[in-house]
This record gives structure tokens, C-alpha cells and sequence, in this order.
């Protein structure tokens, strides 16, 4: 039992000398200076003329309607100025597109007043491209006699239905 018990102290001896042993250096490794790096610009935003960024967004008020004889879609003297002048508005503000509406008074069927509202629409249209507006910004509609702006049941308040809207659809 003694040659046993020596045995274990000398495999303790050992086991504990081992662990003591020289310990090897461990470098302690200087944290690498962070990279700075500039933060990317933005690309520069392409230069707006500065009429551009002055001019003021169309307004509804800015193109204004035509008006119709009864049973008509040709275009009077009166309403191809204004149509000069909605043309110019476009011409001068390029990426606005319009919508034409085409309306009629009350009387005539549903079906007849549908096919004059959109011979009035086509008429403003056909008028606006031979100006020089893109045909790509304008598009008609007609509403026949479904939209009356103003009620009533007589010739002054049918005279003012008999109409073309041009209603902004984006700018």
C-alpha cells in the first residue's frame, strides 16, 4: 500500500508540475484602427432652370371650359380662343395631362347625349393637338347629360351644361 501511495504522490507531483510549466506569452493583439471612410454623397441633383422652380403649379382655374350650341359639337370663334389660350397653358406647363369631358343639357336620350359628348370632347382635342399639345397628355370622356352643373330646366341654365371640362390629371 505504501509503494501505492507513493505512486499517487509522485503522479501528483508531476501532474501539478506540468501545470505549472512556463506559459507562453500570449501578444495581446492591438485593436485595428477603425477604417474611415467619407460617407457617400448623394449624387447632385440635376440643375432645374430656375423659371422652372419660380413657375407655380396649373391650377383648375387656369384652363377653362368651351361651350356648345344645342345639337352641336363644332367649335365657335369665342371657344377656339380660349382654347389658344388652355393650349398655351399646356404648352407652357409640359408634364401636365389633361382629361376633356364632354357634357350635354338635359334633353335627348341617354345613348344620343353620350355619342355628342364625346364628339365635343374629340372636337377640343383634335383642336388642341393641331396647337401643338402631345396627343400622349390628353384623354376624353364623355358624361352625355349624367354631370349638369347647373340645374334647372331652361335654355340659360341648358346653354351652360352644353360643355367641355378640362380637368388637370397630373402635373
Amino acid at each position: 500500500m505504501r509503494k501505492a501511495n507513493v505512486l499517487l504522490v509522485v503522479v501528483l507531483a508531476l501532474v501539478l508540475l506540468a501545470s505549472c510549466g512556463p506559459k507562453e506569452k500570449i501578444m495581446e493583439e492591438e485593436p485595428e484602427a477603425p477604417v474611415v471612410t467619407e460617407p457617400e454623397q448623394p449624387p447632385a441633383e440635376p440643375e432645374i432652370p430656375r423659371e422652372e422652380v419660380e413657375r407655380e403649379l396649373v391650377t383648375q382655374e387656369d384652363l377653362q371650359p368651351i361651350y356648345f350650341d344645342f345639337d352641336k359639337y363644332d367649335l365657335r370663334p369665342g371657344d377656339r380662343e380660349i382654347l389658344n389660350r388652355n393650349s398655351q397653358v399646356l404648352k407652357e406647363n409640359p408634364t401636365v395631362k389633361i382629361r376633356i369631358e364632354g357634357n350635354c343639357d338635359e334633353r335627348g336620350t341617354v345613348e344620343y347625349n353620350l355619342a355628342l359628348g364625346e364628339r365635343r370632347a374629340r372636337a377640343a382635342m383634335e383642336y388642341l393637338i393641331n396647337l401643338g399639345v402631345a396627343a400622349g397628355r390628353i384623354s376624353i370622356i364623355s358624361y352625355g347629360k349624367e354631370r349638369p352643373k347647373y340645374p334647372g330646366h331652361n335654355e340659360g341654365v341648358w346653354s351652360k351644361n352644353r360643355r367641355d371640362d378640362f380637368m388637370i390629371v397630373s402635373q
